[in-house]
Formats: structure tokens, C-alpha cells, sequence
């Protein structure tokens, strides 16, 4: 829910389980007219995306622990306060690094697609849990599909 004070918009955020992630949307579309949405991730350990790419930007703030993020062909290890940014058309992918929960910000350019995938395929949980629900075999089918129809492309593994 969205309440609007004059000029100013207040997001009333939401969280959901997505691929061993606890996403909390911070901004979305609605609140920014379509220019970014901004996605706050918890990942457990190992969590991550796989490789993917899309037409818009998306860029990562690493702010707790260390993600390590697959660019193109080469692998770059982050930690907090480290900043990456995908060019539209990029392929990347990136997984938590720690033993323990890692945390980033995720913004997407212009907002919408990203966020609606996620709201589209993950799991609500409470606003704000730290707790990580239980995670069986993602399907590959259905997210594949779902991601296609956000403009997203999930591709095969890297090898590494």
C-alpha cells in the first residue's frame, strides 16, 4: 500500500521469499512514476540468482557480508559498500559468499519488470523476516516462463 502527502509518496513495503532470498521491496514503480523500484535482499548463504539477463539496468549495493557477481565471463567478489552496475543486455548472476546472511540493495531501472517477477514467483512471508522458510527444488518451468513474460531471460549455469 501506498499513501501520498503532498508531493511526497510513503511505500508501505512487503517481503517475499524468492530463491533462498528474503526480498523487501523498499521502492517500487508505483511510488517512483516508473523510473527505478528499489529492492532490499537477504540472502542465506549460497542463495543467489542464477545467469540472466534483461532490458533494463539493475544495479547492486552490497551492504552486509560478501556476494560474489558473475559479469559476462568474469566472477567479481563484493563486499559492503562495493557497487555493481549491469548494463541492459548483460548477462550476470550473483550468490551469497559468507557463511552467514548477506544483504544488498537491488535497483532496477526503469521500475517494474524486476519487481513484478518477484512479486510474481516468490513466496509472501512477514514484513521484514530474518527467518529463511524452508526451500525445496525451484520450478525451473515456471520461473522460466514467468521471467519471459517480465522480459527477463534465465539462462543455463555458468561453469566455473
Amino acid at each position: 500500500m501506498t499513501t501520498t502527502i503532498a508531493d511526497a509518496t510513503i511505500h508501505h513495503a512487503q517481503t517475499v521469499h524468492f530463491l533462498g532470498s528474503l526480498l523487501t521491496f523498499r521502492a517500487s514503480a508505483a511510488d517512483t512514476e516508473g523510473q527505478f523500484s528499489i529492492v532490499e535482499s537477504c540472502s542465506a548463504p549460497g542463495a543467489g540468482a542464477p545467469p540472466h539477463l534483461q532490458a533494463d539496468a539493475e544495479a547492486f549495493l552490497v551492504t552486509e557480508g560478501t556476494f560474489e557477481f558473475m559479469l559476462g565471463d568474469t566472477w567479481r567478489r563484493c563486499g559492503p559498500g562495493e557497487f555493481v552496475y549491469i548494463a541492459p543486455g548483460t548477462v550476470h548472476a550473483f550468490r551469497n559468499a559468507a557463511s552467514t546472511p548477506s544483504r544488498m540493495l537491488i535497483i532496477n531501472l526503469p521500475g517494474g519488470p524486476h519487481e513484478n517477477f518477484f512479486r510474481a514467483v516468490g513466496e509472501p512471508v512477514e514484513f521484514e523476516t530474518t527467518a529463511f522458510p524452508p526451500m525445496g527444488a525451484p520450478d525451473v518451468a515456471r520461473l522460466t516462463s514467468e521471467a519471459e513474460r517480465f522480459g527477463i531471460k534465465i539462462l543455463p549455469p555458468p561453469h566455473r
